[in-house]
């Protein structure tokens, strides 16, 4: 994934401060290296955390988290980010179509190449907050480009390339998920530590941190994702690159 891109960009979505690291932390901070413009979007303060620091209500947490998110965003190298207001844990319950219609206008105001997100499993700990942000953002995807969806957002934009977050290992003592193959293994062992610091931004999940920390040493270098709708008919093929053969120019309107 080397040299620098021209125009190229990607928009990542999760559902709670510190999916932006241990997730998506590699390909985002591989992105910010080559100069490709990255915007991660947070649907929920995480104020429905196990793990509360030393906050005494679900308010304060949340600011505290989204302070978290702030500071892990800037040591990723992310571009824009932004936290909605939607309830953590409550994701499943929500208006699709409205809070689809969110992530459609934010996609067609920046105009990414990539998408992505989590896998409809849910990521390693099938989090069901995680499954609904995989099935948002991909419906968010598709429908960003067509013209009969959302008439009175912003103007029409079909992004090239929609990847899920997929595993590459599982948790102990938890019920293993069902992920799809991934066809993009990301080498992310030299962004490694700068993923590891991000994470470390969140010192209110520190029990969580401490427990993952050999797992995330062992597997840490390398990310895994699945590209679930791309531009064109194409057999599925193993890449290197979620940006391969794009060179950011096209303009994708209807």
């Amino acid at each position: 994934m080397g040299g620098t891109s021209l125009n190229l960009k990607m928009i990542c979505v999760g559902a709670h401060p510190d999916d932006e690291c241990f997730a998506f932390g590699g390909a985002l901070a591989l992105a910010a290296e080559r100069g490709i413009e990255t915007y991660v979007i947070c649907l929920t303060d995480g104020q429905a955390a196990k793990h509360r620091g030393d906050t005494d209500s679900g308010e304060a947490l949340g600011a505290v988290r989204r302070a978290e998110f702030e500071a892990s965003c800037k040591v990723l190298g992310v571009t824009h980010h932004e936290m909605l207001d939607f309830q953590d844990g409550q994701l499943a319950f929500i208006d699709f179509s409205s809070a689809a219609g969110q992530l459609v206008e934010r996609i067609r105001r920046f105009r990414p190449n990539v998408v992505i997100t989590f896998g409809v499993d849910g990521g390693p700990n099938t989090h069901p907050d995680h499954m609904m942000v995989s099935m948002l953002t991909s419906a968010a995807f598709h429908w960003s480009g067509r013209a009969k969806r959302y008439p009175e957002l912003a103007p029409v934009f079909q992004p090239q390339r929609l990847f899920h977050a997929t595993a590459h290992f599982f948790l102990p003592e938890r019920q293993a998920p069902l992920p799809v193959p991934w066809t993009v293994k990301l080498d992310v062992s030299s962004v490694q530590a700068r993923k590891a610091l991000a994470f470390r931004q969140h010192p209110s999940q520190g029990p969580l941190i401490e427990s993952t920390r050999e797992l995330f040493e062992q597997y840490g270098g390398e990310e895994c994702y699945a590209l679930m709708a791309a531009e064109g008919i194409q057999p599925m093929r193993l890449t290197a690159d979620m940006f391969e053969g794009l060179d950011g120019l096209g303009e994708r309107g209807v």
